[in-house]
């Protein structure tokens, strides 16, 4: 059975912790709600799980394996995927545009983005 877990997970913007060493267990099957006011750090301990943005202390495992620092892209293989309310990033671009605008934010190649496309 699939374990995602996180661990004393840590997030801070510009001094204020968001996030502050949340433990959390979801189990393969299971349906795991995070309930809390505006600013409590839901999105954020989401974010973080899925490997939209990095903790500043904590991990993010998987199966008892350490993902923290796994890409999305490689946390998607693992079958931990995210998809937003938004059909798509930028709305009137194809799948394959939306991709190669986030791999743009990466020190890649042309052809090393064509490549990383190609795989996901």
């Amino acid at each position: 059975m699939n374990v995602l877990e996180t661990r004393d997970l840590v997030k801070s913007y510009r001094g204020r912790t968001v996030v502050n060493k949340v433990n959390l267990t979801v189990r393969s099957g299971e349906i795991t709600g995070l309930l809390g006011p505006n600013g409590a750090g839901k999105t954020t301990t989401f974010y973080m799980m899925v490997g939209l943005i990095k903790p500043d202390s904590g991990q993010v495992l998987f199966d008892n394996k350490d993902i923290t620092d796994l890409p999305m892209y490689l946390r998607a293989r693992l079958g931990i995927t995210y998809l937003p309310q938004e059909p798509s990033v930028f709305r009137k671009l194809t799948v394959s545009e939306n991709i190669m605008a986030i791999l743009e934010t990466l020190k890649l190649s042309e052809s090393a983005r064509k490549e990383r496309l190609k795989e996901l």
